[in-house]
C-alpha cells in the first residue's frame, strides 16, 4: 500500500466507525462511545495534516473526508436524539443546514460550473462545534459531571452556527452563480 493512501485509508475507517459507536450508545456504553467517537475525531484530523503536509491530497479524499464527518455526525445526532440526550430541532437543524448545503452544491454544479469541496473558515468552525458538542455529551454521559446549562449553551451555538454558515453558502454560491450567468450572456447590439 502506498503511504498516499493512508488518509483515505483513515477516512474510511471513520466510516466504518459508525455502526459501532451508534451500537455502543443505545446499549448505554457512553465510555466506549466516547473512546469510538474521539478516535474518529482524531483521525479526521490527523488524515488532513497527513494529506496537506505530505501532498497526500486526492479527488476521494476531498469528497470523502467531509462525507465522513457529516455521517459521523448524523449518525450520532440522531441516536443522541433518539435516546433524549439532544433535542430533536437542533438534530433537524443541523440535518436540514447538510441537505439544503449538498442540494444547493449539487444545482450550481450542474447549471454553473464544477464545484470543489471548499470549505469556508466559518464552516470548519461549525464542524467543530458540532464535535464538541457531541464528545460533550459523551463525556456527561459516561458520568463526568458537567453543567448541563453548559449543553444547552453549545446547542444554541451549535444551532446559531448551522445558521450563519448556511446562510454563508447561499450568499457566495449566489454571488457565483449571478457572475457567471452576467459572463454567458451574449451582448446586446447598442440600440440605434
Amino acid at each position: 500500500m502506498k503511504l498516499a493512501w493512508l488518509p483515505n485509508v483513515l477516512t474510511i475507517g471513520r466510516i466504518l466507525a459508525i455502526p459501532p459507536l451508534v451500537i455502543l450508545l443505545l446499549s448505554g456504553r457512553y465510555g466506549w462511545a466516547l473512546v469510538v467517537a474521539v478516535i474518529a475525531g482524531l483521525s479526521d484530523l490527523i488524515d488532513g495534516w497527513l494529506a496537506r503536509r505530505f501532498d497526500w491530497q486526492s479527488r476521494f479524499g476531498s469528497l470523502a473526508d467531509p462525507a465522513a464527518d457529516k455521517l459521523l455526525m448524523l449518525a450520532s445526532y440522531l441516536t443522541l436524539a433518539w435516546l433524549g440526550y439532544l433535542p430533536w430541532w437542533l438534530f433537524v437543524l443541523v440535518v436540514g443546514r447538510d441537505l439544503v448545503i449538498v442540494i444547493g452544491g449539487w444545482v450550481y454544479h450542474r447549471y454553473f460550473e464544477s464545484l470543489e469541496a471548499e470549505p469556508t473558515q466559518l464552516s470548519k468552525f461549525n464542524t467543530f462545534c458540532q464535535v464538541f458538542l457531541m464528545w460533550f455529551v459523551l463525556i456527561r454521559l459516561a458520568g463526568c459531571p458537567l453543567p448541563p446549562e453548559a449543553q444547552i449553551g453549545l446547542e444554541w451555538l451549535v444551532a446559531f452556527m448551522a445558521v450563519v454558515t448556511l446562510a454563508q453558502y447561499v450568499w457566495l454560491w449566489s454571488l457565483r452563480a449571478a457572475r457567471i450567468s452576467r459572463e454567458r450572456q451574449p451582448e446586446l447590439p447598442p440600440e440605434p
